[in-house]
């Protein structure tokens, strides 16, 4: 009869990896040799542990829910098959026979293995990225276990080796297929090719050797940086299973968008509206620019849409020295309502320039209309 892993936690069939890891820290805390003195606990404590285990590695799980035992040198039965445990192998164990992939020449795998990268995203004003700046940011990361420093044991204990597998990481079967027989390796199950087992896990991490954890980390934006462009921090990733290095964290860079400028590249571009004297007559306009205010020139007759160039106020070029420019484009604003004086001055003003009849080109000519009508005759 297969031990009932789930009643040994105190779960019925189907509870999540969330109740299994909670119902074993909360007997292993009971449970453990250091804190309860009672005879029976140090048996008891194994058996959660072992059940802990059956329950928590998906391969071990399956077999329980067939109702095997993964902790069966028989695997559970092969039952079905007319060859007993030697049925037909698949391709990929044919393979592994005849290529020299599965006899035993892997050898066991450490536990400890190297951890994931990490993303996060940071919103920097414009004027942040522009010129650089330094930002705390708060993670949520795999950190090392300080219970047990990464050994995912439970203090005083060590990893045994492992009784499936002798310690070689892998089992061998021998099976029976259309070429013959085929001696094939594989995976150990129980230990997941380490070789070792954690008959007490610790029960801070729950014999992985690392735990999530939310810290602040100081992060430095060089000057230039833009939307998009991502800074890698190493080594401040994800710590690795069994205490294993960690990987890098990547910070990616989300530039809001400014109420005046907008950015293309290294250039800052932005918009002025000038009354339609201003711009006849020429003046000069005060800008406020990421580097503060600016005197800008504007030349009597500028035309609307005209763009006026003040270098070196743009954004730093992040692989090169000096800066981009700021691109200040101009709209000549036509007004739409005058009073009866400005409405005489502009006429009077028309007069003056000749432009009383659009379309004339010089005195003694007809309008368009006329020279068109002249044309055709």
């Amino acid at each position: 009869m297969a031990t009932d892993y789930y009643g040994v936690l105190g779960l019925t069939r189907g509870a999540s990896d969330s109740d299994i890891k909670k119902a074993y820290r909360r007997l292993a805390r009971d449970l453990h040799p250091d804190v309860n003195p009672d005879p029976g606990a140090k048996e008891r404590f194994q058996e959660v542990s072992k059940a802990y285990q059956a329950l928590t590695d998906p391969e071990k799980r399956r077999i329980v829910d067939l109702g095997g035992d993964p902790f069966d040198n028989g695997g559970g039965g092969g039952g079905g098959s007319p060859f007993g445990n030697a049925g037909f192998g698949g391709l990929g164990d044919i393979m592994d026979a005849f290529f020299g992939g599965g006899m035993g020449a892997r050898g066991p795998r450490s536990r400890t293995r190297a951890g994931g990268d990490a993303l996060i995203r940071l919103g920097l004003d414009l004027d942040e990225s522009v010129f650089g700046t330094t930002k705390d940011i708060t993670v949520d990361t795999a950190v090392l276990c300080e219970g047990c420093a990464g050994a995912g044991t439970a203090p005083g204990t060590h990893p045994t080796t492992c009784t499936t597998c002798a310690g070689r990481g892998e089992v061998q079967s021998v099976q029976r297929s259309f070429l013959g027989q085929v001696v094939s390796s594989r995976v150990c199950p129980t230990c997941e090719g380490t070789g070792q087992v954690i008959p007490e896990p610790c029960f801070t991490c729950g014999g992985d050797g690392r735990v999530r954890a939310r810290r602040t980390i100081t992060v430095k934006v060089p000057a230039g940086v833009e939307d998009g462009m991502r800074i890698r921090l190493t080594g401040q990733g994800e710590v690795g299973p069994g205490g294993g290095p960690a990987g890098d964290l990547y910070v990616e860079i989300d530039e809001r968008p400014h109420p005046v400028f907008t950015r293309d590249g290294e250039d800052l571009h932005c918009r002025v509206t000038l009354p339609m004297t201003a711009a006849a007559l020429g003046t000069t306009l005060s800008l406020t620019t990421l580097d503060g205010e600016e005197d800008v020139d504007i030349r009597p007759g500028t035309q609307s849409g005209t763009v006026l160039t003040l270098r070196g106020r743009g954004a730093p070029r992040l692989r090169a020295t000096g800066r981009g420019n700021l691109m200040v484009h101009v709209e000549v604003e036509t007004p739409t309502r005058l009073d009866a004086e400005q409405e005489k001055l502009l006429r009077e003003l028309a007069v003056l320039r000749g432009e009383d009849r659009p379309g004339s080109t010089s005195e003694g000519q007809g309008g368009l209309f006329s020279r068109l009508r002249d044309v055709l005759k």
